[in-house]
Order: C-alpha cells, then sequence, then structure tokens
C-alpha cells in the first residue's frame, strides 16, 4: 500500500505558493485520508488561494465514497465546490459482492457524486488478483451503464486488458478518464482510439520514472486532458522548495499544470483554462465556481 506521508506544517513555504491564472479543477484529491484530518480546513483555504476552485474527491471503496459525499455536502459554499466520486479500487476488488453492488447504486444517485469510480484494474501489485479485479470492473462499468455517469480509472499495468474490456462497453458507457496515467505510447493511443481521457498527475515531475510522459503530453488531445493532484501521494520531486513531509495537497496543483504546458510548448494559463474547460464537461459541473466564470472565453 502507498506509504502513509509525514506530518506537515500548516503553512506552506513561500516559494511552494502558486496562483492558477485561470481557475483549476483537481480530478483527482484523496481528501478523505487521515493526513488530512488534522488541517483540512487550512487545506482547503490553500487550495482557494491557488484558484484551484473545483475539487473531485476520489472515493476508493465504500467508506471513503461515503466519507468523500458528507465531506462535500459539510463544506458547501465555503468559497470550494467539492464533488466525490463512488467506486471499488481494484486493490479492493475482492470484497465486491452484492451488497457493495447496492450500496454503490445508492451512492451514484447521489447529486455529490460525479462519477463512478475509482474503479479499474491493477496488475502491477495484484492485491486482489486479476480474475477478482475484473469481476469488479465489470460489476462497475454496468453500474455506470445504469447510472449514465462518467468513469474514473485506474490502471497499472494492464493496459492491454483494459482496453479490450473498456471496447466491449465502449457503446453502453458514456465519457470515461483513466487516472493518474503513467503509461507508455502505445497505450496512450489504445486509449486515444476509444475517446478516453487522460488525467495527468505529478508523476510528469520525476526525474526517476516521469521522463517518458514529458515526451507525450503534447500527443494528448487537449480536449481530453485533465489534471490532478492525486494527493496525498505523488508529490512532485521537482518543486522549487523543500517541503517538509511528504503529504501532497491541491494547492501545488498550478506547478503541475506548470510543469505539463513546458513540456506541450504551451502558456500555463492555456492550459489552465483548457482543462477546467475540459473537467466541467466531463463531470457536468456547473459553468462557474466559486464565483469564477470558467467557460471557454470567460475573463478573470
Amino acid at each position: 500500500m502507498p506509504e502513509r506521508p509525514a506530518p506537515f506544517d500548516d503553512v506552506l513555504p513561500e516559494a511552494l505558493r502558486f496562483a492558477s491564472p485561470a481557475p483549476l479543477v483537481d480530478i483527482g484529491a484523496n481528501l478523505t485520508h487521515e493526513s488530512f484530518v488534522r488541517d483540512l480546513p487550512a487545506v482547503l483555504g490553500r487550495a482557494r488561494a491557488a484558484n484551484v476552485t473545483t475539487l473531485i474527491l476520489t472515493g476508493t471503496d465504500r467508506e471513503h465514497a461515503e466519507q468523500a459525499v458528507a465531506m462535500a455536502r459539510h463544506y458547501a459554499d465555503r468559497g470550494l465546490a467539492l464533488y466525490a466520486t463512488a467506486g471499488v479500487h481494484p486493490h479492493d476488488a475482492s470484497h465486491w459482492d452484492g451488497a457493495l453492488e447496492t450500496a454503490m447504486r445508492e451512492l451514484h444517485r447521489q447529486p455529490e457524486v460525479v462519477a463512478v469510480g475509482e474503479c479499474g484494474l491493477d496488475f502491477n501489485r495484484n492485491f486482489s488478483t486479476p480474475a477478482e479485479q475484473e469481476r469488479a470492473f465489470e460489476a462497475q462499468l454496468g453500474l455506470a451503464a445504469e447510472c449514465g455517469k462518467p468513469l474514473f480509472i485506474h490502471e497499472r499495468d494492464a493496459g492491454a486488458r483494459m482496453a479490450e474490456m473498456l471496447r466491449h462497453w465502449r457503446d453502453d458507457i458514456g465519457d470515461a478518464v483513466v487516472h493518474c496515467f503513467t503509461a507508455d505510447r502505445e497505450t496512450l493511443y489504445r486509449y486515444r482510439d476509444l475517446d478516453l481521457h487522460i488525467g495527468l498527475t505529478g508523476w510528469l515531475c520525476d526525474e526517476r520514472r516521469g521522463h517518458h510522459l514529458r515526451e507525450l503530453v503534447g500527443e494528448i488531445p487537449l480536449d481530453r486532458l485533465m489534471v490532478e493532484t492525486d494527493c496525498p501521494y505523488l508529490l512532485p520531486r521537482n518543486l522549487p522548495a523543500k517541503l517538509k513531509g511528504r503529504r501532497h495537497e491541491p494547492a501545488l496543483l498550478p506547478w503541475i499544470v506548470r510543469e505539463i504546458a513546458h513540456w506541450r510548448g504551451a502558456s500555463e494559463e492555456t492550459l489552465a483554462r483548457a482543462t477546467t474547460a475540459t473537467a466541467r464537461a466531463f463531470f457536468r459541473l456547473p459553468g462557474e465556481a466559486a464565483g469564477h466564470p470558467t467557460a471557454p472565453g470567460a475573463t478573470q
């Protein structure tokens, strides 16, 4: 399992207090993680200060999905727009049963839930067997087709099988995003052929393993690209200042956007506006959040 982040100071160093030139949507924030219990209001405040105005809270199992829904309700109208996803991560696929399916179906009816997932395949760690993962994913593909909400997908070392399963369901499901994409060009083009969306994280900022993504970011159509922190995980390794602890948070999303823009040869503002417009269309969000117009062509 991911290593537990270390304790984190309440205030970011000055060099890490970024502000996006246009509002951003963080499509993958694990704010139900225990590391955020102590200072969640401050974390949300720093996100707002960074112009990260909309957060999609990832629900990786029943407990965390219910927490994400409750959090979205609790923090409504506090200067940020919070939404949730609801699904069962492939690590926990062995727990899938009829009762869990019923619970997920009920969660998908909640207005705060804007996507089915996090669900998918992870053949890298196999905390659940591949057969268990495919069974749970197949069931959640059915739920997505049933409720009509988009899919929030996890895939690692399973690109060929993922594409095969999605191809079978493609006419029945709507939009789908492969979040935290880290795979190779062949896998990217499989997903492009299926008209999927791609979510990019701070993996791009890792000199040990993210170099290949820098070559691929320009091959992701701009209207299929979204951005995310996947916090508290995947803290960018090339931040311009040291950060006490290892916890990532939404306020650092502008740094990731800056890096992606650099490797695409685009301006930071252009990328911010485009990914936000794409995310709003994908998750069917209102056109404004926290008083910031975000429709294409809107001004600040």
